[in-house]
């Protein structure tokens, strides 16, 4: 093998792994919002939505008071994201804004802001997790 085919398969398994990393973040990420989403009928944890590339501001008449189902479409839809991609998590119910900001008692501070503020830890777990 030469020494170009060497770095070629070097920078092969670096993208492999570089965008499994950014696959376990976001499954990560999407798991703390739905996990910390407030349950009244499970409409709203069921409405969590993976976009790459763009906002999927779609909405379903579901309820999914555990978030498996929302859980199970957002991780069922990571494979096809690439390192680079933007990735967009996002609930588009007309309530989610109010729940972020403190409408519900069983989310005072909101999902999405106690998530992020989680990011790099994540971002380590998926670097340590890969190599």
């Amino acid at each position: 093998m030469s020494f170009a085919e060497d770095i070629e398969k070097f920078i092969e398994k670096t993208k492999a792994k570089t965008d499994d990393v950014v696959r376990k973040v976001t499954i990560d990420l999407a798991r703390g919002v739905v996990r910390m989403s407030p349950v009244d009928t499970g409409r709203f944890r069921g409405n969590w939505m993976l976009g790459i590339g763009g906002v999927d501001a779609s909405t379903m008449e579901i309820t999914d008071p555990d978030g498996t189902d929302a859980l199970g479409r957002i991780e069922g839809q990571t494979d096809k994201i690439k390192a680079g991609e933007t990735i967009f998590i996002t609930n588009s119910l007309p309530y989610a804004i109010p729940l972020e900001y403190g409408h519900s008692s069983q989310a005072p501070s909101g999902m999405v802001r106690l998530v992020v503020r989680e990011y790099q830890t994540y971002i380590e777990n998926a670097i340590r997790s890969v190599q």
